[in-house]
């Protein structure tokens, strides 16, 4: 995943934020007077918070669901925002009303009516809860990824990620599909996907997945939908590319969740008005048919390959030749690289376990710490586990040195567990390092800045969701 990433040219930041069109006005919501339905709605969900993580049941019409999500979680949306409001004007120096206004020009008219009504949900339930936030503060929190794609200035990547893979058939122990993804980003701000949402919507699919503060879709992205299908995404390093016009990625990538009744499906929805915003390698399983695939959505570009037998890895660099040469500046081929050194190291673990694959070798691999580069066992910036903050950046292409950032998770499914709605995810990191917030800042004062909003996370243990007992 991308967080901070080369833009488009300062045009299109001049026509629609200071041109005049950009809204000023705020729309407004209030939460219903009626306790009775409030009631109601608020006893058909529930959250309970377990080794490092929050899961969250949210259920029924748009706005009901919303609601129940604003009002379970508003203070961990309340600081989400902040957090995201800090990092934004670090990075660009503008105030979080500047990309507020620019997220409500560009999402206008973009959206569907559901979704929307389920925003508004959220605003209303957090203002039930004591905690105050607007209806397009709500859809730039939900737009954000879009918005850094579209934001122009450029900025120096702090060092993102994501390590997955996808294998079927005779790649596994027992031939059904086997998902495993660790997510990568800035530690202060990606301390908020510890959120498990469990989504069963009046309409489409039922979704269970990892979320990113109050997004409607994953973000990170990790999910199982009620037709079977499971999927996960690896960013594609540097990317280049966005469309205004297009149809944002929270919109789509939610809609083929809830609306995908087939991989094909699913992918129709992601290709149709892309704007190009994460652009991803996404991995796709349907644990009906065994089938497993691989979408490279760039913005001009995509691909889209399935199989039977065999596997999928992802670790940000694209294997589409048209995108890579034509919508990213990345390398393909230098081990430096941390994208190339674990797609390199993804391939030598997959012969090592090739037709042992199951949920207990897919943990391992997450938590592997072997640098190709170096040829040895060292947690860093180039190793499936992703530790920058453990990176001096002495090796041409690391990331900044000692950087926050990483593997802060893990998560692993099968076609079995899939099919009983439940999965293992392991929050802190997919090992058992963990981060000391402290302790690295003592030693890295450079990074002071983040005081406050760095946390600690220490390493859990994996832990099977939902959990039979609610605490």
């Amino acid at each position: 995943m991308k967080i901070r990433r080369k833009f488009l040219a300062a045009a299109v930041l001049l026509a629609l934020t200071l041109s005049g069109c950009a809204p000023r006005s705020t729309i407004q919501v209030s939460p219903p007077t009626d306790e009775t339905t409030v009631n109601r709605w608020l006893a058909k969900a529930y959250r309970y918070d377990k080794n490092g993580w929050i899961f969250l049941h949210m259920e029924g019409a748009p706005f009901e669901r919303g609601f129940q999500r604003g009002y379970l979680t508003a203070h961990e949306i309340d600081d989400f925002k902040n957090t995201l409001a800090y990092f934004q004007k670090f990075h660009t120096a503008k105030d979080l009303d500047f990309f507020v206004k620019a997220a409500a020009t560009l999402f206008k008219n973009k959206l569907s009516d559901e979704y929307i009504e389920e925003m508004k949900g959220m605003v209303a339930g957090m203002e039930k809860a004591g905690v105050k936030v607007t209806f397009e503060e709500m859809l730039y929190m939900n737009g954000f990824l879009d918005i850094d794609y579209w934001w122009p200035l450029e900025k120096k990547d702090p060092g993102s990620g994501c390590s997955a893979f996808i294998a079927t058939g005779d790649a596994t122990a027992n031939g059904m599909i086997v998902m495993a993804h660790n997510t990568w980003s800035p530690y202060a701000t990606l301390r908020f996907c510890n959120l498990i949402v469990d989504i069963v919507p009046d309409r489409g699919h039922p979704i269970l997945m990892q979320c990113w503060g109050p997004c409607i879709y994953s973000a990170t992205d990790f999910f199982i939908t009620g037709a079977g299908l499971i999927g996960v995404e690896t960013t594609i390093g540097g990317f280049k590319g966005f469309d205004k016009k297009g149809i944002p990625v929270f919109e789509r990538a939610r809609k083929a969740m809830q609306y995908g009744n087939s991989i094909d499906e699913w992918a129709g929805i992601m290709i149709k008005d892309n704007n190009g915003a994460y652009a991803n390698s996404w991995l796709i399983g349907d644990t009906g048919t065994g089938e497993i695939a691989r979408l490279e959505l760039g913005l001009k570009h995509h691909s889209l390959e399935k199989k039977k037998k065999g596997y999928f890895s992802g670790s940000n660099v694209t294997d589409t030749l048209e995108i890579l040469r034509d919508e990213t500046s990345a390398t393909y081929d230098d081990i430096r690289s941390t994208n190339v050194a674990r797609r390199e190291r993804w391939k030598q673990l997959m012969k090592e376990y090739y037709g042992q694959i199951d949920v207990e070798i897919a943990k391992k691999m997450l938590g592997d710490h072997y640098d190709m580069y170096l040829g040895r066992e060292q947690p860093g910036s180039r190793t499936i586990c992703g530790h920058a903050e453990l990176d001096d950046g002495s090796v041409p292409g690391s990331r900044s040195p000692y950087y926050p950032s990483g593997a802060i998770d893990g998560k692993v499914v099968d076609s079995t567990l899939a099919k009983n709605w439940q999965f293992w995810a392991k929050w802190g990191s997919s090992c058992d390092i963990g981060f000391d917030a402290e302790r690295f800042l003592e030693m890295h004062t450079q990074y002071e800045w983040q005081r406050g909003y760095l946390k600690d996370l220490p390493p859990e243990p994996w832990t099977m969701f939902p959990v039979k007992e609610r605490q």
